[in-house]
């Protein structure tokens, strides 16, 4: 929450899934006083906590890019089948489905007595980092943030940046977390992928989906038409699907290099013919008995719900199989516990034996600390940072090394900080 004397708004309001699901703390007759809500991009950790702030009263509007509307609808369409909190009433979730109104990156935005501003931040598709400035003092929002550009998105905008505090991400932001060259990361990965193929195995790979999933899709897409690895069907199942409808319906916010291959070429990577979207369930028994080789990209990435429940349950046991993580497995997650070793787990109070190889290959939307790094750096005028949204014991370290430079401090729930 970011307030002045006339104005008080959000930055993002999400929801941490895990064994226990946790909630923003601000209590919800604050809730009802805001005046907007800005989303930085769709992933439900940023946008989850939209329909309970609609139900507790909240009038205002949601600010955001065109694809992360888009995209928000689906995932907390998907958050409410699946979770079905009970902190959301039908009302506020209509309410908040009318509500949104879409900025554009770089055109400020006059709000009150603010000037707001979304900057590409190469995490997501429409993925923002959000600028707020009263004219005299400006805040940087950083979201979820990537400055590699990706096979979908260029990297953050980071040129010209200025502001007196960064409010930043943190994910990883320990001196370990540097990430290997991902050329060589993703050759490993299809080699594994390839051994596993061709021994008559099938390949799970759970990943969320918007990001990842089509990243996923496109590296699997171009080793198979250039015979890097055998040809066999392509599973698309969950969210993906719609993701990658609303990807194509917006490719204007992807690489101009990805909008250049659709406008030039019948080839369009998002219909690829070795993709098979699985459209209804009695679709899934076909994939898990059927003899032959394949590839299944669903959801969820954590292993939290989703089709990924049902395919583990159903072909976890088989040593034959290889199951691939290729984003972060939040502590407190079936994923971490599988990634972690567990050959034995907990799926739809059923015991599940895990018998496939497990493997994991880092393929991160998030800066790693470099990044982080040269972020912090480009910033004119810096002075404080607030870190936030990572595990503790990596946040502090970051904190204690910008420390001898910047007011660097990790913020406490409810406790207000003047800036």
């Amino acid at each position: 929450m970011v307030k002045t004397d006339k104005t008080k708004i959000l930055l993002d309001a999400g929801v941490k899934l895990g064994e226990t699901d946790e909630y923003p703390q601000i209590p919800d007759k604050e809730l009802k006083t805001v005046d907007g809500i800005f989303v930085s991009h769709a992933h439900l950790d940023h946008s989850g906590y939209l329909p309970h702030i609609f139900s507790a009263g909240y009038n205002g509007k949601i600010y955001a890019t065109k694809p992360t509307i888009e995209l928000i609808n689906v995932m907390i369409n998907d958050y409410m089948r699946i979770s079905e909190p009970t902190n959301v009433s039908k009302e506020g979730l209509a309410k908040m489905q009318k509500s949104y109104k879409i900025l554009e990156f770089k055109e400020p935005f006059r709000f009150k007595d603010l000037t707001i501003r979304f900057i590409g931040a190469g995490h997501i598709l429409g993925s923002a980092m959000i600028s707020v400035s009263d004219g005299k003092e400006t805040i940087l929002y950083s979201g979820d943030i990537n400055l590699v550009k990706t096979r979908l998105l260029e990297g953050a905008e980071i040129h010209g940046l200025s502001a007196k505090t960064l409010i930043t991400e943190s994910t990883y932001s320990s001196k370990k977390d540097v990430f290997p060259n991902e050329t060589v990361v993703t050759k490993k990965m299809l080699k594994s992928i390839k051994d596993t193929l061709l021994a008559g195995g099938k390949v799970i790979i759970p990943t969320f989906a918007v990001g990842r999933g089509q990243e996923v899709l496109f590296l699997l897409d171009d080793y198979m038409n250039s015979g890097l690895i055998p040809k066999v069907p392509i599973y698309v199942d969950g969210m993906i699907n719609k993701a990658m409808r609303i990807h194509r319906h917006n490719v204007i916010y992807c690489r101009t290099e990805l909008q250049r291959r659709i406008l030039m070429s019948d080839f369009d990577p998002f219909k690829s013919e070795n993709f098979s979207p699985i459209e209804k369930i009695s679709e899934r028994s076909k994939v898990v008995s059927e003899d032959q080789a394949s590839i299944i990209v669903t959801t969820s990435g954590m292993i939290t719900g989703g089709p990924i429940m049902y395919y583990l349950t159903k072909m976890g046991h088989n040593s034959l199989n290889k199951l691939i993580l290729v984003g972060f497995q939040a502590a407190g997650t079936l994923g971490r516990e599988i990634q972690d070793g567990a050959r034995k787990v907990k799926i739809n109070k059923s015991m599940v034996d895990i018998g496939l190889t497990v493997e994991t290959y880092h393929l991160s939307a998030h800066a790693d600390r470099p990044q982080l790094d040269t972020l912090v750096q480009r910033i004119n005028g810096l002075k404080n940072i607030f870190i936030i949204h990572g595990e503790k014991v990596k946040s502090e370290e970051w904190r204690d090394d910008l420390k001898a430079k910047y007011h660097a401090l990790l913020p406490e729930p409810l406790k207000e900080y003047e800036v």
